[in-house]
């Protein structure tokens, strides 16, 4: 496929356990799609809230663009994702549970389209995060031993 990765959310995968993947469109102004096309995006603090009817992403930045002038966006202004009603109910259904939350994980061009990847995710404690980090080193430190040897 043609897909190209304009941002990703690297915190989202430290800070949570991601349970399920979702492709999803963004419903975008036209000087918001040239600042996706230039690379100007950011999720670092973005989350998704749905209401039931509608998915919204919010909190992500998405640079002004340039050339744009008077007719420019606002970075930071909600904005509706593109999702079928099953989606929207299943992602409602599963906010409702305790310590579950929606996070957007990265923003790609698909076909010169733009759409965003979310997740259904659960937060992780401070013990899990220093486990997989743990795991982590002990992985490099057995890559290191196999590569001395060879």
């Amino acid at each position: 496929m043609d897909i190209k990765v304009v941002a990703t959310n690297r915190k989202a995968r430290h800070e949570f356990f991601l349970l399920e993947e979702l492709e999803a469109g963004i419903s975008l102004k036209g000087s918001e799609i040239k600042s996706i096309r230039a690379g100007q995006v950011s999720l670092a603090e973005a989350y998704i809230r749905v209401d039931g009817k509608n998915a919204w992403l919010i909190d992500a930045h998405i640079a002004p663009y340039e050339q744009a002038n008077r007719n420019n966006h606002d970075p930071k202004r909600q904005r509706r994702l593109l999702l079928h009603k099953k989606e929207i109910r299943k992602l409602w259904d599963a906010v409702r549970l305790k310590g579950v939350t929606i996070v957007p994980t990265r923003i790609y061009l698909k076909k010169g389209i733009a759409k965003v990847e979310i997740a259904i995710a659960k937060g992780k404690k401070l013990y899990d995060k220093r486990r997989v980090i743990a795991l982590r080193e002990t992985e490099r430190e057995i890559e290191r031993q196999i590569n001395k040897r060879e």
